[in-house]
């Protein structure tokens, strides 16, 4: 199992959600965790309670769709705590609606911020981890990232991207032979207040995953550097189910409520 002791962690989101769930327990494990986020006041009141609790965790407004504030953070941070050694990039948003009612701007923002913040910080922290031969690169996707799903064309559009950018500098890695290790993270809807409203039609299949759950199952992935979470278990029929022709495809994702999950969506 991997020894977190004073090892720098960077969670992009980290002051809220699964992000801010996910710092406590890695902290808790003796990592030094750095928390990126927007919200300068939930980054104030994080380390706030971190200290209460004697926790090594240190936030830092950063907006990750801007690359060069990216590159000058990750220098601070490495001239203050020393190389990053596991990198989360957790931050997300979500429009909710379909797409033609989502507005230009939100399509764009949610590109950004979903997937092409991970090309920054991975061109941040990779060099160090490559030059150093360690590091651990974590990527919250989503179960959107592996079905499309209705109300969700950008969202899940970005997640397909970060899904298919983690794995293929997973096998740059491979072929460099470095002792880097890769974790992506494809959860259903998780309870955090993001997709408030969303609805199931099967819970004992395709449960809402309540934070502390879901966030302990990426906590030991990470400690035992599993290549790919997938949650719950029932997501993986979806390979399974490309095999079957597309009308019988879309044919069993409205069978278990998957285009309709949204209908009800409200969101933060």
């Amino acid at each position: 199992m991997k020894d977190l002791r004073n090892k720098v962690a960077l969670i992009t989101g980290g002051a809220s959600g699964i992000g801010k769930l996910l710092a406590r327990y890695l902290a808790q494990q003796g990592a030094i965790v750095i928390v990126w986020d927007v919200n300068e006041s939930a980054i104030k009141g994080f380390e706030a309670e971190a200290a209460e609790h004697k926790l090594s965790i240190f936030g830092m407004v950063c907006n990750i769709t801007k690359r060069d504030e990216v590159y000058q953070r990750a220098a601070s941070i490495k001239d203050t705590w020393g190389p990053v050694a596991i990198l989360v990039n957790n931050a997300g948003v979500v429009s909710g609606s379909t797409f033609l009612n989502t507005p230009d701007e939100k399509m764009i923002q949610t590109m950004e911020v979903n997937t092409l913040a991970h090309f920054w910080t991975l061109k941040a922290f990779l060099p160090d981890m490559i030059s150093r031969n360690e590091g651990h690169i974590v990527t919250i996707a989503s179960a959107a990232g592996i079905i499309g799903v209705t109300g969700l064309a950008d969202y899940s559009a970005s997640k397909f991207a970060a899904f298919g950018l983690h794995e293929a500098i997973r096998m740059e890695l491979r072929r460099l032979k470095k002792n880097i290790q890769t974790t992506v993270v494809c959860p259903f809807f998780i309870n955090t207040g993001m997709f408030d409203g969303v609805k199931t039609r099967f819970p004992l299949l395709l449960p809402i995953m309540e934070p502390e759950q879901a966030v302990r199952r990426i906590l030991n992935a990470i400690l035992h550097n599993k290549k790919r979470l997938i949650m719950p278990p029932f997501v993986y029929s979806v390979y399974l189910l490309r095999l079957l022709p597309v009308s019988w495809f879309d044919g069993l994702a409205d069978f278990f409520g998957v285009n309709h999950a949204m209908d009800s969506f409200k969101g933060r």
